[in-house]
C-alpha cells in the first residue's frame, strides 16, 4: 500500500565545494520520509557566498533535477540554507509592568510585540526570531507564563541576523533556478536540529560545523541557538596546505587526504610510502613518493591552528568550562580521520561526529556529517517554530540590543529549572 503524504518539503543547501537537494515527504504522523536527493559539484560559491550567479544557478539546476528524478516529483520551492555572510546571534531582554495582576494571553502579546520593536537589526536581515526565556518578578526560565500572578513579566527575544548581500544573493540564485523560496535559515540552526538531541540542546553543547570554506562554531543552551562565531576556513584549507607543500594539483591533494590522512600520527606511518602525484603526470617510477607520517604532519598542524580558533571562539561566547559540556563535530570536514580525536585532545571536552538520524529513507551516501543541513532544514520546516519576524519593526535606533553573558544567563536559568 503505497504510503500518503500530506505534504512535500524541498531543502537545497549551496555550499563552496558542494550543491545538494533533498525532497522529502511527510506522512499523517508527522513522519519525514526522504524520497529524493540530489548532489552536484559546487562553483560559483567562494567562503559559502554566491560570487557567481550563473554557474551557482547551474550546479543548483542539476541538483534538484538529479532529486526529481528520483522523487518523480518536480518542485517549485525549497527551503534554504545559509552557512556565512555574517551570521550573528544576539539575545534582547524586554519587560512590561503588570502590577501583580494574573498574565492573560493579551500580555503575552503585548510583551511579544515590544520585544520585536526593540530588536536592533544593526542594519542586518533577521533570519530568525523568536522568544525564548520567560521570567516572572526577575526569575527567568518559564516556560508558559499563562495564567500566572507577577508584578513583572519579561521574555528574552532571540534573533540570528545576516549581511543583506549574501541573503539577497542565496535568494536570487535560487529563484533564477525557477525555485521559490519557502525561507532562508541559517545553517547552525538546521545541523543544530539534525545532530543534536533535544536534552543536549537544552543542557548546554557545542556544534563545530566544518565546511569545505567555512567552519561555524555555536553553542546551543535553553533549547536554542545562543551564540554563534564564523571562522572563515575549513577543510579545503587542509587540502591547499597539501597541494602547496607537495607541489601537487588540488584533486591529487584531496585524494590523498581523503584516502591516506589522518588528523591523528602513528608510529606505523614512518612506513608506508605514497605516490605522489596523478598518475598521468609521469611515468610509475618516476612519481615522487612521501610517507603517510609526512602526510599526517602537514594535516595535523593545520587542524592545530583550526582547532585553535575553535577553541578561542568557544571562549568568547563564555563556553568556557572544559568538563560540564561536550562538542558535536558535522560538515564535510568531520569525515576527516582521527578529527574528533584530535579535537578532544586539544579543547579538553569530549567530542563526537554529529549524523542526521531522523528522516526515513535518507540514503547512505546522504546520511554522513556532510549532510546535516540539507536534512535539519526538512526537520525545521516540519517544526513549524514560533516566528516573530511578522511586522519587524527593529532599526538602529532601538531601545535595546543584547547584553552581555548571555550564555550565563540562559545556563542559570537552564539549571533553575533542570
Amino acid at each position: 500500500m503505497a504510503v500518503r503524504y500530506e505534504k512535500i518539503i524541498s531543502t537545497l543547501d549551496i555550499g563552496s565545494s558542494k550543491v545538494s537537494a533533498l525532497i522529502a515527504g511527510v506522512d499523517e504522523s508527522g513522519a519525514i520520509h526522504v524520497l529524493g536527493t540530489g548532489q552536484r559539484e559546487s562553483k560559483g560559491v567562494v567562503r559559502g557566498c554566491i560570487a557567481d550567479m550563473q554557474l551557482a544557478e547551474l550546479s543548483v539546476r542539476h541538483a534538484v533535477e538529479q532529486a526529481e528524478r528520483i522523487a518523480g516529483i518536480n518542485i517549485d520551492r525549497a527551503w534554504l540554507g545559509m552557512s556565512a555572510g555574517g551570521l550573528d546571534s544576539l539575545l534582547s531582554p524586554v519587560e512590561i509592568d503588570l502590577g501583580g495582576d494574573r498574565v492573560e494571553q493579551a500580555d503575552i502579546d503585548d510583551l511579544l510585540t515590544a520585544g520585536r520593536l526593540n530588536i536592533d537589526t544593526r542594519g542586518k536581515i533577521v533570519l530568525h526570531l523568536s522568544p525564548t526565556l520567560y521570567s516572572l518578578d526577575g526569575n527567568a526560565g518559564v516556560a508558559n507564563p499563562l495564567g500566572l500572578y507577577a508584578d513583572r513579566l519579561g521574555v528574552d527575544i532571540h534573533a540570528v541576523l545576516a549581511d543583506p548581500a549574501p541573503v539577497r544573493n542565496l535568494d536570487m540564485t535560487a529563484r533564477a533556478s525557477h525555485l521559490g523560496v519557502d525561507a532562508i535559515v541559517a545553517s547552525p540552526v538546521a545541523a543544530g536540529l539534525a545532530c543534536l538531541s533535544a536534552e543536549e540542546r537544552e543542557l548546554g553543547v557545542a556544534l563545530v560545523e566544518m565546511g569545505a570554506a567555512v567552519t561555524n562554531v555555536s553553542v546551543f543552551i535553553g533549547g536554542m541557538l545562543a551564540g554563534l562565531v564564523t571562522l572563515q576556513q575549513g577543510g579545503a584549507d587542509i587540502t591547499d596546505e597539501i597541494a602547496s607543500v607537495f607541489g601537487v594539483r588540488r584533486a591529487e591533494a584531496e585524494r590523498l587526504k581523503c584516502f591516506h590522512g589522518s588528523a591523528i600520527t602513528s608510529p606505523r606511518d614512518h612506513q608506508e610510502s605514497l605516490d605522489v602525484g596523478a598518475p598521468g603526470d609521469s611515468t610509475q617510477s618516476d612519481r615522487p613518493r612521501i610517507t603517510r607520517a609526512e602526510l599526517n604532519a602537514i594535516i595535523a598542524q593545520r587542524i592545530d591552528v583550526m582547532v585553535a580558533d575553535v577553541g578561542r571562539a568557544l571562549k568568547e561566547m563564555g563556553f568556557s568550562n572544559p568538563g560540564r559540556h561536550h562538542v558535536v563535530l558535522s560538515g564535510g570536514g568531520a569525515e576527516l580521520k582521527g578529527l574528533a580525536d584530535h579535537m578532544q585532545a586539544a579543547l579538553g571536552r569530549m567530542v563526537r561526529i554529529g549524523r542526521p538520524t531522523e528522516l526515513a529513507g535518507l540514503p547512505e551516501a546522504h546520511s554522513g556529517p556532510a549532510f546535516s543541513t540539507l536534512a535539519g532544514l526538512a526537520l525545521h520546516a516540519v517544526s513549524n517554530p514560533h516566528d516573530l519576524r511578522l511586522g519587524l519593526q527593529g532599526s538602529d535606533s532601538a531601545m535595546k540590543t543584547a547584553e552581555t553573558g548571555v550564555i550565563a544567563r540562559i545556563l542559570q536559568a537552564v539549571r533553575e529549572n533542570f
